[in-house]
């Protein structure tokens, strides 16, 4: 064994993947290919059109332009991706550090309504380590964020802990709650193929507002008045507040970069995940930058976040 010190290091993905579906909401096709890229890129948005780069956006909650039933970022100049939550989940959930992701359109593809399909093929090409330890946002105290009976609280932990509740009026959902300590494993068994809902009695409306031209029981459970309308049923039980789990990873990772937190959310949404992520940049008092502890060259290398709980080194 060499005698040379790393630290557990940031990961791209191995090689290039290629993906293509259709937009939840714009209905349109939409092609995507994730890069490897150098340490300390980022999860970082690549807009093309006709081959030539239009964009480049940082996946930053800095960068959030709207969160109308989905998670929309975008540039100074006007250009922007919407419902980047799913995609965002499979990368965070699965520990990639850096990637480019090339879009020539203006949504990810929504697949099945879920990250499934972003992880199976992210584990397909698997992971490439880099040669740079990896960082986290530590959250050094409680932040909490109130808006009428929604709240969410982000505090410190050595860890990634979420704690996630839905309560809607339809008997059909009701109340749920779920928690789980987080790792590549929780999430690809436990989170990644919890799909997205709606109700059939909002459909006239939202088409109306240019909204859901893509949404189908292929990708979306739909809620009828006192039932699943999609013949197969639900994939989990308490599937519904597993997709709101998937969506706060997502919407977490636009800190930029893995959260050492736990996080607590009560019907809250996209708009909430992002609430909590500003408030926690506005107080500098509140977070810090920490690298992952070194170990030996040739043990295993945690690619989640048990490795962190002694992160040190603040930046």
């Amino acid at each position: 064994m060499s005698n040379r010190f790393i630290g557990a290091r940031q990961t791209t993905v191995a090689r290039e993947i290629e993906l293509s579906g259709t937009g939840v909401h714009s209905g349109a096709p939409v092609s995507v290919i994730l890069h490897p890229a150098d340490p300390d890129t980022g999860l970082r948005f690549i807009v093309t059109k006709r081959g030539r780069v239009t964009a480049d956006i940082p996946a930053s909650v800095r960068n959030v332009k709207n969160l109308t039933l989905c998670t929309v970022i975008g540039d100074d100049a006007g250009v922007t991706i919407s419902t980047v939550e799913h995609l965002l989940a499979a990368l965070r959930g699965l520990a990639v550090d850096n990637c480019y992701i090339e879009i020539d359109s203006k949504e990810l593809p929504i697949m099945d309504g879920s990250s499934a399909a972003f992880v199976e093929a992210i584990d397909e090409v698997g992971l490439k380590e880099l040669n740079a330890s990896r960082k986290f946002i530590k959250v050094l105290k409680p932040v909490r964020v109130q808006d009428g009976d929604c709240w969410g609280e982000i505090a410190p932990h050595s860890g990634f802990h979420l704690d996630v509740e839905i309560d809607f009026s339809t008997p059909v959902i009701g109340r749920q709650r779920l928690a789980f300590e987080m790792s590549p494993g929780v999430f690809r068994h436990e989170i990644s193929r919890a799909r997205t809902f709606g109700f059939m009695s909002d459909v006239e409306r939202l088409w109306k507002a240019g909204l859901a031209l893509g949404a189908n029981l292929n990708n979306t459970i739909a809620i009828g008045d006192d039932k699943v309308m999609n013949r197969e049923g639900l994939r989990y039980p308490q599937e519904f507040v597993r997709h709101k789990m998937l969506d706060a990873v997502g919407d977490l990772s636009l800190s930029g970069h893995p959260l050492l937190c736990s996080f607590r959310s009560v019907r809250g949404g996209h708009r909430l995940n992002a609430s909590v992520l500003q408030a926690l940049f506005a107080d500098a008092t509140a977070w810090t930058v920490v690298q992952a502890p070194r170990v030996r060259e040739g043990l295993p290398m945690d690619l989640g976040y048990g490795a962190a709980a002694s992160a040190g080194a603040a930046e």
